[in-house]
């Protein structure tokens, strides 16, 4: 059953929002940049204030202008359009300035935040991290500022959070606090104004005669509040809907990229027509929501649009009777209502804004919880990489999948300089999981890990930037810290004899190459480089037969003279021939605490 929120609730809801609010704001404002921030901001106050006074002169001006026009005073309505010329220009500048900072401190800001955001989601393995929380289980303790920690996913679609995201939070943040500044500032001048102007309101209620002072101000806090309350009620679905078309967009346009990726791939399963239903069932959840959207601020546009066009013609109905009576003029009738619509516009701040509001909020929702999101990282990263030695060692070590089940526990591995291992065993076994965590990039292993130095790590599916073959080969370094002469070399050693002339060609590379070119051009780094340990994960295992045996030659070659190790992954015995010790990943009986136990013994070659 749905229940009503009370107002402690709402009112708690709104101050964990600032809350959130304030802890994306403040680092920003406290950071190395914090004082061409504080001083763009300040800027931005000061035009604001001025344009504030600006609408008081004009408020002022209104009435000697049109008590010109009553009494056809020909010389003050020349004055007055003299005055009214200078005050425009001095208008227009200050809008302009006013415009340009604030445009320039959202570009500061939003381009510190997302360096920031870079920063962290790129060190210490979090992107990678937080991929697999996606499939923990239990799900990690995540919670937004002033909020109890409830179980939840990891955000989704980081890369919409840090482009997008931080683009609107900063956004709606300087422009709806920079007006509610400006609501503030011109209540605060235009109410006094209005009350003089104003006059009070007699009636008399039995046998006592009752004045209101003030009357107009009254009626336009009355009037705006109805408002504000009406347009809460009839607007707040919105923040729900604009949450949710943040996240189908982003999934919607993280899909098309995986087909772009895997388009080879796709293309040989015959999988377009699978692709387009799931694209097309994504769109039309996008669309579903979209239309939900329109549907809310469709609601709220009717009631806003009837507010705003009765606000006016509300003061000349209410002020008429006192013009009609020969008490005001018609220059005092004009800047009663030039007055009323600054008040009332101050105070429907929250009415005119609320569409706004909902989109900020959803902004905020989402980039609170991906800050949580990195916080919660810190306890589940528990297997940290001791001192660097000449040796691989891991004690006690304790591996476990993202859902809970334990692959390895207490297992014990010891591996010396000169050593050829080759680790096996079934699918599923954990195998690239230890290899993961001898990296130091695994958060489910706990225990103590001696890593050696100057190792390399070859996945079985490698990765290549988009760029020049050159930057492709050196990833992840300067691709000037390596002579021509010896990536040419490293590319021919690799087998990849056609690619040598073809350095600084662009192309994406993942994707031109084949899979078995992919790993020979993986292979060709590391001959680049020159790593003294080398882990290869299934890495030959898109090679034939014959190429794979001259890679592993040259392999163990490289490793041989730096007087380093060679461990591999692999399940085809003809890897086997190139090591000396096995292990073997064995299946536990059932009721063991882990599923596989860890075995050494001599590799046994066919």
């Amino acid at each position: 059953m749905k229940t009503t929120p009370t107002p402690q609730h709402r009112l708690a809801q709104f101050t964990s929002f600032v809350s959130q609010a304030w802890a994306l704001t403040r680092p920003y404002f406290a950071s190395d940049q914090k004082w061409q921030a504080r001083a763009l901001l300040a800027a931005i106050v000061v035009l604001n204030l001025a344009l504030v006074y600006l609408a008081v002169l004009f408020n002022e001006w209104n009435k000697l202008f049109y008590d010109a026009l009553q009494d056809k005073n020909e010389s003050v309505f020349w004055a007055q359009l003299g005055r009214f010329s200078y005050l425009a220009v001095i208008f227009i500048v200050v809008a302009v300035y006013k415009f340009y900072l604030t445009q320039l401190l959202e570009l500061r800001w939003r381009a510190w935040m997302t360096r920031h955001y870079l920063q962290r989601w790129l060190s210490n393995h979090a992107f990678y991290q937080l991929e697999l929380m996606r499939f923990a289980n239990p799900p990690l303790p995540t919670q937004a500022p002033g909020s109890p920690a409830t179980p939840q996913r990891p955000p989704d679609n980081p890369d919409q959070r840090i482009q997008e995201d931080i683009n609107q939070f900063t956004s709606y943040s300087i422009s709806l606090t920079m007006g509610l500044l400006n609501a503030a500032v011109t209540l605060a001048s235009f109410v006094g104004i209005l009350w003089a102007l104003s006059g009070g309101f007699a009636f008399t209620l039995g046998a006592t005669e009752v004045n209101i002072p003030g009357f107009m101000v009254w009626m336009a806090l009355l009037y705006c509040l109805a408002g504000s309350v009406i347009t809460h009620y009839i607007g707040r679905p919105q923040i729900k809907l604009n949450f949710e078309q943040q996240r189908l967009e982003a999934e919607f346009r993280h899909h098309m990229v995986r087909v772009r990726e895997y388009s080879e791939a796709i293309a040989l399963d015959r999988g377009a027509a699978v692709e387009q239903t799931q694209l097309n069932g994504r769109f039309d959840r996008v669309l579903g929501n979209t239309l939900a959207l329109i549907k809310a601020q469709k609601s709220l546009v009717w009631f806003t649009s009837f507010f705003g066009q009765a606000a006016v013609v509300f003061p000349f109905v209410v002020a008429a009777p006192r013009f009609f009576s020969g008490a005001i003029a018609l220059g005092e009738l004009m800047q009663i209502s030039s007055a009323f619509g600054q008040v009332q516009g101050a105070l429907s701040w929250f009415v005119d804004n609320y569409s706004s509001l909902a989109a900020w909020r959803a902004t905020t929702d989402r980039l609170t919880s991906f800050e949580a999101s990195f916080k919660a990282l810190t306890p589940v990263n528990q297997a940290q990489a001791a001192p660097i030695f000449d040796a691989l060692e891991g004690t006690d070590l304790h591996l476990a999948l993202p859902n809970g089940v334990v692959l390895l526990d207490g297992a014990q591995v010891r591996a010396a300089a000169g050593e050829r291992i080759v680790l096996q065993g079934p699918s599923g076994s954990g195998k690239s999981s230890l290899f993961r965590t001898f990296a130091d990039i695994w958060p489910y292993a706990t225990g103590h890990v001696q890593c050696p130095a100057q190792a390399m790590f070859m996945p079985q599916r490698p990765y290549f930037p988009n760029g020049t073959l050159r930057q492709a080969l050196a990833y992840p370094h300067d691709a000037a810290a390596f002579s021509e002469e010896d990536m040419r070399a490293a590319l021919a050693l690799a087998q990849l004899p056609d690619l040598c002339n073809q350095l600084d060609q662009e192309a994406a590379w993942g994707q031109m190459l084949s899979g078995g070119e992919q790993q020979r051009l993986a292979v060709a780094r590391v001959l680049l480089k020159k790593p003294r340990w080398v882990f290869a994960d299934e890495a030959t295992s898109a090679l034939d037969e014959a190429t794979e045996k001259i890679i592993y030659k040259q392999l163990l070659a490289l490793v041989d003279q730096a007087q380093g190790t060679l461990i591999s992954i692999a399940h085809k015995p003809t890897v086997a021939a190139f090591h000396t010790t096995q292990w073997v990943l064995e299946p536990q009986p059932d009721g063991a605490p882990a599923r596989f136990a860890l075995k050494t013994s001599v590799a046994q070659p066919c």
